[in-house]
Formats: C-alpha cells, sequence, structure tokens
C-alpha cells in the first residue's frame, strides 16, 4: 500500500474553516476505489496545523493524483495555506493498521 502523512499549515483565519474547505475532497477521496483511508487529525500544539493520514493499495494511488477532486482541492487550498505542506509517502507492506504491542488491551 502506499501509505502518507501531510502536514498542512494553515493562515490562522481559515483554521476554523479548514474542515469545511476540505469536505469535497475528502469525501470523493474516500469513495475512490483503492481508498483505504482518509483521516484528518488537528495539532494539539498548533490550531492551525492539520495532519492527513491517508493510504492507497498500491495501484490506486496514481488515479487518485490524477483525478479531477484532487487537482480541484490544490486549488482550492493554496490559498489557506502558510507554506507548502510537509509530506512522507512510502510503499509499505500490509493493507490495514497493525495492533501496537506494546500497549495491549482485553
Amino acid at each position: 500500500m502506499y501509505f502518507i502523512v501531510v502536514k498542512f499549515k494553515v493562515k490562522p483565519d481559515f483554521s476554523d474553516r479548514w474542515p469545511d474547505l476540505v469536505r469535497s475532497f475528502t469525501e470523493s477521496t474516500r469513495a475512490e476505489p483503492g481508498n483505504l483511508w482518509f483521516d484528518w487529525s488537528r495539532s494539539l500544539e498548533d490550531p492551525n496545523e492539520f495532519v492527513l493520514v491517508e493510504a492507497f493499495q498500491d495501484d490506486a494511488a496514481g488515479d487518485h493524483v490524477g483525478s479531477d477532486h484532487f487537482k480541484q482541492a490544490m486549488i482550492d487550498m493554496a490559498p489557506a495555506l502558510v507554506e507548502t505542506p510537509r509530506i512522507i509517502s512510502r510503499q509499505i507492506e500490509g493493507d490495514t493498521w497493525d495492533r501496537m504491542g506494546e500497549l495491549e488491551i482485553s
């Protein structure tokens, strides 16, 4: 699978509106064949930083980047950002979250 984490530094006046700004992109991506997950979080230390954790089946990541909703999201998000987002994108084994062995809950 392709496992991707992206950090978005958002302008303060866009922070509260960010979830609405990315809603259509999020919903469209989650509906894509081959999308495993697409989840947003907000930093506890910086209320203007949002983190996107996403994963795709190996052959679906390219289709995602080539989709119309991806291209539109890049246009829609740009005015709300302070800087170029930071990304880690790697192909890894597996297709789901593993359990954390160090903190096993019965």
